[in-house]
């Protein structure tokens, strides 16, 4: 579920791939089973193909990555978290249309 401009994150490359870094992350937490979560994903690489170089998309599986969503108080999937310079600075849950997650983008570039 992943394409070619968007990145798996783990629970182990978590703080050194999203928290250090410069530029502004987006992460999709997300599971198989979750039917929004699989409607979202289209979106979630179309925006990752346009804001290349602008914005790091990463997609992290809540069900083989456990303690991630759990130290950000993940309750509902899918929800996307956008952090900049080591902090959560917007937080999207469930399947928002694609307009309304590019406002959030804009708003931190």
């Amino acid at each position: 579920m992943a394409s070619q401009n968007t990145s798996p994150a783990t629970d182990s490359n978590f703080d050194t791939d999203i928290l250090k870094s410069q530029q502004l992350a987006l992460v999709d937490f997300w599971a198989e089973w979750c039917g929004p979560c699989r409607q979202l994903g289209p979106t979630i690489e179309s925006i990752a193909d346009e804001y290349v170089g602008k914005l790091k998309v990463y997609k992290m599986n809540v069900d083989e990555n456990p303690n991630t969503p759990t130290r950000f108080h993940i309750r509902g999937i899918p929800t996307v978290i956008l952090f900049k310079n080591g902090e959560a600075v917007d937080q999207l849950v469930g399947n928002h249309p694609r307009d309304v997650i590019v406002e959030a983008i804009k708003k931190h570039l």
